[in-house]
């Protein structure tokens, strides 16, 4: 069988923060945007439904972001979510 390499390209990611009201982490715009737009949704208690590529027209699928998972903007403005471990083990600081 085939295998393929992950091409080097630079992302933004954003981590979501706990929902403890002391804990200031600032939204770089594109978060800001998407939560303006609905492209991120916030849920009570903390973390977001974030809609992706994968959902299609009707957004029957939804994913997930819980505290501490990263947000990632893809080379084309998509927005997905990232487990942290995944996160670490797939991306580092450019």
């Amino acid at each position: 069988m085939p295998k393929f390499r992950k091409k080097p390209v630079v992302i933004e990611a954003w981590q979501v923060p706990p929902d403890d009201g002391n804990t200031r982490s600032v939204p770089p715009t594109w978060m800001v945007d998407a939560l303006v737009a609905g492209g991120c949704v916030a849920l009570e208690g903390g973390g977001l439904e974030v809609r992706t590529l994968e959902d299609g027209a009707d957004g029957r699928a939804k994913h997930v972001a819980d505290v501490g998972d990263w947000i990632i903007q893809g080379v084309k403005g998509e927005l997905y979510p990232c487990k942290p471990d995944i996160f670490e083990a797939t991306y580092e600081p450019a």
